[in-house]
């Protein structure tokens, strides 16, 4: 399980760093590969290559949904998998790089199963948009008081 925020930088050579509590967990997992992608162009998403591709089989069953054929261009569009090196860094892809504005220092937030990088300063002015009001807060109560 991801979850946290920890601070990086994207070097001059587009490549992250993933940070240590996150390689961690990634080493204990075996994973060398991983799918770099987004859905927004906002964003990166860093997919271990086992957790993306339970989502390609989720997705397959329903690829003739337009909905579904929208998010495959988009995943497709700014994705590649991309081998973990012996210092733990990733390179993220030059299209979603430039979209994102991802250079210089990112937020690498754990999503349970996968990473998302923002541009930090990008990330923290937008951050009170996206406060969570009474609805939302409900929703997640409701989702929550499911029994697995």
């Amino acid at each position: 399980m991801f979850r946290g925020n920890h601070p990086a930088t994207i070097d001059e050579k587009a490549r992250l760093k993933v940070p240590v509590a996150f390689k961690q967990q990634l080493d204990a997992r075996l994973v060398t590969q991983v799918y770099v992608t987004s859905s927004d162009g906002r964003s990166a998403e860093i997919w271990p290559l086992e957790e993306w591709e339970k989502r390609e089989a989720l997705l397959l069953q329903h690829n003739m949904d337009e909905s579904v054929q929208k998010y495959l261009n988009l995943t497709s569009y700014y994705g590649q998998q991309v081998a973990l090196d012996s210092q733990g860094r990733v390179l993220v892809p030059q299209i979603l790089r430039g979209a994102a504005k991802l250079n210089g220092e990112v937020a690498v937030m754990g999503k349970i199963n996968y990473l998302e990088v923002y541009n930090l300063a990008m990330l923290e002015e937008g951050l009170p948009a996206t406060a969570m009001n009474s609805d939302d807060r409900k929703a997640v109560a409701a989702v929550l008081s499911r029994q697995i």
